[in-house]
């Protein structure tokens, strides 16, 4: 533990594929919302604050991270949380109209997970969904989800792996604080 830097680095949420799902699940859905939703539908806004609240915790939750793993991985689960209510929002939808929702290993769910593993960006999917019917639409951010959500379990695991391995930031500054003391104060046979 003495070897690590107070202050963890973090890099650039941007580049994490749970955080580039979440940001085209953010726009799906508020191009959904507005588009197939009815003005006034209460389900408008809480539809967009999930993806929304899905998207900022993981930037926020990963930024946290050098500093409060605590934080990080409570901001992580908020995240994770967030879009699970957007996925039963998504499933009401379907069953609610009368709408297939995909069986796992159906061709079109098959397709569109083989499509989410390969591309997560936003400009991709918004090409796709423009000439979709809202069905098709919903069911694509389903299968989205569900990998964010494998992703954001992924990462509470590491984590939560870490926090036990390196301790919090307090932990570590302590330690620092302590060890910058003895070794401050040991007397080398130099000295004497």
């Amino acid at each position: 533990m003495e070897d690590q830097p107070l202050i963890r680095p973090t890099g650039d949420y941007k580049k994490l594929i749970c955080y580039q799902k979440a940001e085209t699940i953010f726009d799906i859905t508020y191009y959904f919302v507005q588009t197939y939703l009815r003005r006034g539908d209460r389900t408008i806004d809480q539809m967009q604050q999930a993806a929304r609240s899905g998207k900022q915790n993981i930037s926020e939750g990963y930024s946290r991270a050098g500093t409060s793993a605590d934080t990080a991985i409570r901001l992580i689960d908020v995240a994770k949380s967030s879009l699970i209510e957007l996925y039963d929002d998504y499933s009401d939808y379907l069953r609610t109209r009368g709408y297939r929702q995909w069986e796992e290993n159906s061709k079109e769910w098959q397709t569109m997970r083989d499509l989410g593993r390969k591309y997560n960006h936003s400009a991709y999917y918004m090409e796709l969904i423009v000439s979709r019917p809202p069905e098709t639409i919903a069911n694509m951010a389903l299968i989205l989800l569900k990998q964010t959500d494998y992703l954001l379990a992924k990462m509470l695991e590491s984590l939560s792996k870490h926090f036990l391995q390196s301790g919090g930031f307090r932990e570590r500054m302590t330690n620092m604080r302590l060890n910058h003391r003895k070794n401050r104060w040991k007397i080398s046979p130099q000295n004497l």
